[in-house]
């Protein structure tokens, strides 16, 4: 793994948010857990990925994977330290304004999402990446694809019609409950 593809894109796409990663951690989880092994381990998650071609978005995927290596060491700690870590400990790193039905539900969404977007054409994907992850305007979009802006807009209306198609098909459309 150290073509230079791969170092390249990881301080590009991915280092940069490494700090905020940390403090994310240490404000969530304090000293229940080791934040460099959990970066660490987040990285290589995050580039097995890669290698695999399903990272849509690299800081959602590290955060995600931060977040998960940190519950399972959270988890880990409770059942070889019981007395150490107390049921408001575990319950702090939840959202609180969420019940577990939400939670699912929000990560079932959030799993629709990924594989509607990744069931795009590639440079549709792209564009919707950049415009709805990234949050990059189509001059931008345009000048980093090397494309024209007109082409950026026909391929963001594209991307948000295939996707809604896919939420069609293999969505739950029925309203969720308050």
């Amino acid at each position: 793994m150290d073509h230079p593809d791969h170092s390249r894109w990881l301080v590009e796409h991915v280092m940069p948010h490494e700090p905020l990663l940390r403090a994310w951690l240490q404000g969530r989880f304090g000293t229940q857990v080791e934040i460099d092994d959990i970066v660490q381990d987040a990285y290589a998650r995050l580039l097995r990925a890669r290698a695999q071609g399903t990272v849509v978005s690299p800081k959602a995927f590290l955060f995600r994977a931060a977040r998960n290596i940190a519950l399972n060491q959270v988890r880990h700690r409770s059942y070889t330290h019981p007395k150490e870590l107390t049921e408001n400990a575990v319950s702090s790193v939840l959202d609180p304004g969420e019940s577990v039905p939400e939670t699912v539900a929000r990560a079932e969404d959030i799993q629709l999402l990924i594989r509607a977007v990744q069931s795009l054409p590639e440079r549709c994907r792209q564009v919707f990446t950049l415009r709805k992850i990234y949050g990059l305007s189509q001059k931008e979009i345009a000048a980093r694809l090397g494309i024209s802006e007109n082409t950026v807009e026909v391929h963001g209306a594209i991307g948000v019609r295939k996707c809604a198609d896919y939420f069609q098909r293999h969505g739950d459309t029925s309203p969720r409950q308050p």
